[in-house]
């Protein structure tokens, strides 16, 4: 079993594994239709939130990231309730909203703290850049945090490399590092690698942190069967059936790697992330089936050879 490692240089020790809630909780009003939402649906109610909860816990992967803008709050409040007192690792984002700025921050801060029941949230993100959001600001604020002890470390995502050496640069002035940047990275999305992205975590000692790490389920293999994917994933294009046929050598790879150590073919694609000490993926769960089965990642390694295998199999994916 993997055991922990620093996030970025903050001194925070996070698992080599997290889990995102970004569909967790109850959502009222029209963010019943928010993009996440209608993408994913919702966990099937709280019994199942729990228990991928408890199965993340058990399995050692006891950070959880959400955000203020999910469900309006309601990821975060369930997180609260399921989280207190649980000496769990909580990351969460700013903003609520696309139209706050940075002046915003210390109210939404407090506002996220509230729904997720603690003083101190252990890791807080910007969500994304906005020209609306400056970003030496922000990161005035985000300091004034830390050394208010509301926040422990600080994170960025959807951050571009030079969008990173700003946000780098404004919080060594004030003597704190940059944790961390949240972004889109998996086998069938390898853009982080050839736009700068990870070669600026690597140099500034940033933690890249991976969401849709299964490249919203495709590298599961489940719909190559014939099976549709539920919300608006039906007419997203890595869902038509000629991505799908493109898709299909990759799982089929991912099947035969995963046949030498017990493992499905999702449980290889985490490890090929897990496998780069520079990168901690965060799959969502919705119950405790998944959080079980994405944990199991935890538990193997692959040889050299299998991650040339796979690297030079998803060429095409690291984009032009």
């Amino acid at each position: 079993m993997d055991g922990g490692k620093q996030l970025g240089m903050s001194g925070v020790m996070v698992p080599r594994l997290g889990v995102g809630a970004m569909t967790w909780g109850a959502a009222t009003g029209l963010w019943r239709w928010s993009p996440a939402k209608l993408a994913y649906g919702g966990t099937h109610g709280p019994d199942e939130e729990r228990q991928a909860f408890e199965a993340s816990i058990e399995a050692g992967v006891t950070l959880f990231d959400t955000a203020a803008m999910y469900s309006g709050g309601a990821s975060e409040r369930r997180l609260g309730e399921l989280a207190r007192g649980r000496g769990v690792l909580l990351a969460t984002k700013f903003p609520p909203g696309v139209f706050s700025s940075a002046n915003d921050m210390p109210r939404g801060l407090s506002a996220s703290l509230v729904r997720l029941k603690q003083e101190t949230v252990d890791l807080y993100q910007h969500h994304f850049p906005s020209r609306r959001v400056d970003i030496p600001r922000l990161m005035e604020l985000m300091a004034e945090a830390v050394e208010a002890g509301r926040v422990r470390a600080i994170g960025v995502s959807n951050y571009s490399a030079e969008q990173m050496r700003i946000a780098h640069a404004a919080l060594a002035r004030r003597g704190l590092p940059l944790a961390s940047n949240q972004v889109e990275y998996s086998l069938l999305h390898r853009q982080p690698e050839v736009n700068g992205v990870l070669d600026a975590c690597l140099e500034l000692g940033v933690t890249l942190i991976a969401y849709q790490p299964l490249a919203s389920g495709a590298l599961t293999g489940k719909y190559l069967t014939g099976v549709r994917p539920s919300g608006l994933r039906r007419v997203m294009p890595g869902f038509r059936a000629s991505r799908l046929r493109d898709v299909a050598p990759v799982v089929s790879l991912l099947n035969q790697i995963g046949a030498r150590y017990g493992k499905s073919a999702s449980q290889v694609a985490l490890r090929w992330l897990i496998e780069n000490e520079s990168v901690l993926p965060i799959p969502g769960a919705k119950n405790g089936r998944q959080a079980a089965e994405n944990a199991e990642a935890l538990t193997f390694h692959l040889a050299p050879e299998e991650i040339e295998m796979l690297s030079a199999a998803t060429l095409a994916w690291r984009g032009p």
